[in-house]
């Protein structure tokens, strides 16, 4: 296949995600040309690194040490805080949650519930090479009902990383 129909295929590609998904494809047709052009990042580094600090400061207020991680719509960490004293089995956890939230689009805490013995969804943690975590913790990023990443948090009871990632959520847009 040549080149150029290669190229073809990648921007009608693109193009239908765009369609579909409503975001914006991170490539454009102009990079195709092999000129360098800047990506649009719906999650940019600097406004996850606020959204972890502002969670951090919180924690600390409620006497806690944990790890708060946020990713992209993919699943992929983009950053993740360890605070001093945090436990180790922690960063695993907290990345888990948000790629447990964007996998299945929605919280862990609700589809902690709806894995529980007797319901549609039990056995699911057992998936997906043992990622999936179903306790609270992991909450979607949307920006106007788009989902745009998922923040996790671990080191507190489940109760406590509940409320220190919806808190997350709550204040996602204003960071």
């Amino acid at each position: 296949m040549e080149r150029t129909e290669i190229e073809r295929i990648v921007r009608q590609v693109l193009e239908t995600v765009e369609n579909r998904e409503g975001i914006p494809a991170n490539v454009s047709n102009s990079q195709a040309s092999g000129t360098p052009q800047p990506v649009q990042v719906a999650l940019p580094l600097g406004k996850a690194v606020k959204l972890i600090e502002r969670v951090e400061q919180k924690a600390s207020q409620m006497g806690l040490a944990v790890v708060t991680a946020v990713s992209d719509a993919a699943g992929r960490p983009i950053a993740v805080h360890c605070m001093d004293g945090a436990y180790i089995g922690s960063f695993d956890i907290a990345v888990n949650k948000t790629y447990t939230s964007i996998a299945f689009k929605m919280s862990t805490e609700e589809l902690g519930k709806l894995s529980q013995p007797g319901e549609s969804l039990y056995g699911i943690q057992f998936t997906n090479g043992g990622k999936l975590v179903i306790f609270g913790g992991g909450e979607l990023l949307k920006k106007n009902g788009v989902i745009l990443g998922a923040i996790g948090v671990s080191g507190g009871s489940a109760a406590q990383d509940l409320e220190l990632a919806q808190y997350g959520k709550n204040i996602f847009e204003e960071v």
